[in-house]
């Protein structure tokens, strides 16, 4: 089960994605809390994800992120984000953020996403803003793998993390609740995306994206 805690000022928002994320099997979230209650929380209750909206009333999401990382157990966290805050996106990025969402989110992705992040993957919404990008690439040789990230759907950035991960079609399948015929869809669109023949492949040139860890016993090919 992936715990989950919701950091956001409005309590709509913290609602909702409540309500998305319970409805997922093997997602629970946890706590749904104000960012001044996030840190004190977060040590409590020891969450695997956090999703921290980046800019709050209370307290700026980017005084939150800091006192995540410095627990003792630090939790993966995506900032939850509005188009147009391409700078604090930079930042956040820069601080030790593993991605960030746009709240307007498919709900229908979220789960996918919390599992993505769970995994040890970082999660760029599908409306990832340029900025973004460059400041996860580093701005620098990447730029095809950066242009090939930003065309991945969620799911298939959920798919290549987990390919990444060493797991096969159906054990994919499994692990998002999805049929092993949408999964071989995926890994082909993938594939076809990053003009690569193989799994390996793949996941190194995401690598170069920071969307996923060196995937682990596969340096070999």
């Amino acid at each position: 089960m992936i715990r989950v805690l919701v950091v956001d000022d409005e309590a709509l928002i913290r609602k909702g994605f409540q309500h998305i994320l319970d409805a997922a099997q093997d997602i629970e979230v946890a706590a749904a809390v104000p960012g001044s209650q996030a840190v004190q929380v977060a040590q409590e209750i020891c969450p695997d994800v956090v999703l921290l909206d980046i800019r709050m009333p209370d307290v700026d999401g980017l005084t939150v992120l800091a006192g995540l990382r410095r627990l003792s157990h630090p939790p993966v966290v995506a900032m939850l984000v509005t188009i147009g805050m391409d700078e604090h996106v930079a930042t956040a990025l820069r601080s030790g953020a593993a991605g960030f969402l746009l709240k307007d989110t498919d709900p229908e992705q979220l789960p996918f996403l919390v599992r993505t992040l769970a995994a040890g993957g970082t999660v760029l919404s599908s409306k990832v803003t340029r900025t973004g990008v460059d400041v996860c690439l580093n701005a620098g040789p990447q730029e095809p793998a950066a242009r090939s990230l930003v065309r991945l759907t969620d799911r298939e950035r959920a798919v290549l993390v987990l390919i990444g991960e060493g797991l096969s079609n159906s054990d994919i399948a499994t692990r998002m609740h999805l049929s092993t015929s949408t999964v071989k869809d995926d890994v082909s669109a993938i594939l076809t995306e990053f003009k690569v023949d193989g799994r390996v492949q793949a996941s190194r040139n995401a690598e170069g994206a920071c969307l996923l860890k060196p995937p682990r016993d596969q340096e070999g090919g």
